[in-house]
């Protein structure tokens, strides 16, 4: 990861504050991404809003039950690199 000069910006009277733009470009950042904010012991921490919800292992175990014979660990393997020359074939 680069290294950012830092800069300072302004908080407006509605509490809105413009990060630079070098910033968000090197994040990736664009207009309507949604930021949790956190206060932090040395001031304040932006991160994106996950896109998925944080699930448990007992969540979702199972969800995709499979009947049949269970696959062995080389026949994982083939069906996954299978699938992946597929998917690469027109590269």
């Amino acid at each position: 990861m680069s290294r950012i000069e830092p800069s300072t910006t302004t908080l407006s009277t509605k509490g809105q504050v413009i990060l630079p733009k070098p910033i968000r470009q090197a994040l990736g950042w664009e207009a309507g991404e949604r930021l949790i904010v956190e206060r932090t012991l040395d001031g304040v921490r932006l991160k994106p809003v996950p896109i998925f919800p944080r699930t448990r292992v007992e969540d979702v175990s199972g969800c995709l039950a499979f009947e049949g014979t269970p696959k062995s660990l080389a026949e994982m393997e083939a069906g996954v690199l299978a699938e992946a020359r597929r998917r690469h074939a027109g590269d």
